[in-house]
């Protein structure tokens, strides 16, 4: 069995990455990242996954994030969004994706790991740029030139199996892997203790998945 890292942020998407990594036979290590999110309750959240899951390790890195501001999630003189937007939304965090398989890639050099899973979908998204497939390709291939693993020959890939699906087909997949979506977090404004805000973009898209799939939405939300 060979040795991957997971990015755990404690979300819909990246607990059903988790499951597919184990279930295709990799050491799961999951990597979490606190970079300042106003949904801080993900953390927590993140933490019940992977001991759910499995996971071999489970770390914490922080990265502040607020210095540089910018985004909603990461500046609270910028409201998130209540309403849908057109283009990039506020929600952008600028380089989060980067910064977060960046570190990826230091912890699987460490432990002589070849493979990253990320959580990213370039289907049901809310159009963030580093959440496309030409930037998952762009990233691998750094890497593959910037690390003394993939110089010496260990190639690192980079995989991103939910890409191309639906959140509804996420969902399925999911619940046939195990993943209990209750523990999970979505919430751009969660509260601390994880209830759900129900109107933020993350939230329409999390709910409308479990509508198309046919699923009750086991989601705590703020007014429940």
């Amino acid at each position: 069995m060979k040795n991957a890292i997971v990015l755990l942020s404690g979300g819909l998407d990246s607990a059903t990455v988790m499951a597919v990594a184990k279930q295709q036979g990799y050491h799961c290590y999951a990597l979490s990242v606190d970079y300042g999110q106003r949904h801080s309750a993900e953390l927590v959240a993140a933490q019940c996954v992977a001991q759910a899951l499995g996971a071999i390790e489970q770390r914490v890195v922080n990265v502040d994030l607020t210095v540089f501001g910018g985004s909603a999630l990461t500046d609270d003189r910028i409201a998130v969004p209540e309403q849908p937007t057109t283009g990039i939304p506020l929600t952008y965090v600028p380089a989060r994706n980067t910064i977060m398989l960046s570190l990826a890639l230091a912890w699987a050099e460490v432990l002589q790991g070849q493979d990253i899973f990320i959580g990213v979908n370039a289907v049901d998204f809310s159009g963030y740029p580093d959440c496309r497939p030409d930037y998952i390709l762009a990233f691998e291939t750094m890497a593959n030139l910037a690390t003394k693993a993939a110089i010496e020959g260990d190639r690192i890939t980079v995989h991103a199996p939910l890409l191309h699906l639906p959140k509804a087909d996420i969902i399925k997949l999911g619940i046939e892997l195990g993943v209990n979506y209750e523990m999970t977090v979505s919430c751009y404004q969660a509260s601390f203790d994880g209830r759900a805000c129900g109107v933020c973009d993350s939230c329409r898209l999390r709910h409308a998945g479990f509508k198309s799939a046919g699923v009750d939405d086991p989601t705590r939300y703020r007014s429940a």
